[in-house]
């Protein structure tokens, strides 16, 4: 790497964003096309061109990326429902867990959020059993054939024969 580089890791619509600026740069393009191109407004595509000019590349990265989001759960909290899980729920599934959180020790957390804690610390919990899916009946040879069953406890043959089911 050249002094004064950076790497920038760009996803594909960073990418063509910074291409369609560029091109927009370099005159190629005019700044409505390249708005339509991107599906944003003109103004939208002015700012970019602006941050494009300002920032250099990095310009058409989002700012927050790579940053915690403002909303995400306390590092403290998280060790402390992952123990709890393990002391006292362990036999329970995620949603059933993070219900017993939130009656019995007043901590509120999202089943899905509580899924993705176990499995990112590696902590077994349990799934719900398959269920038995019913089997199908095998085709009949031709159109409409259809085998009929009566299970019925009835006098079939008026008391000149074994009663038959």
């Amino acid at each position: 790497m050249v002094k004064g580089e950076e790497i920038l890791r760009m996803t594909s619509r960073d990418f063509q964003r910074l291409h369609l600026v560029r091109q927009y740069l370099d005159q190629r393009i005019k700044q409505k096309d390249g708005s339509e191109l991107l599906g944003v407004s003109d103004r939208q595509f002015r700012r970019l061109v602006r941050r494009v000019r300002e920032e250099g590349d990095s310009g058409v990265i989002h700012r927050s990326r790579g940053r915690p989001s403002n909303r995400r759960t306390a590092e403290k909290t998280r060790q402390k429902v992952l123990r709890l899980y393990e002391r006292k729920y362990g036999d329970f599934g995620p949603t059933l867990a993070s219900e017993k959180l939130r009656e019995l020790d007043g901590i509120e957390v999202n089943a899905e959020t509580l899924r993705l804690w176990l499995r990112q610390s590696g902590v077994r919990y349990k799934r719900r059993k398959s269920r038995c899916r019913r089997q199908r009946r095998e085709r009949r040879p031709c159109l409409g054939a259809m085998v009929q069953l009566d299970g019925s406890h009835h006098d079939w043959l008026e008391g000149r024969g074994p009663g038959w089911c």
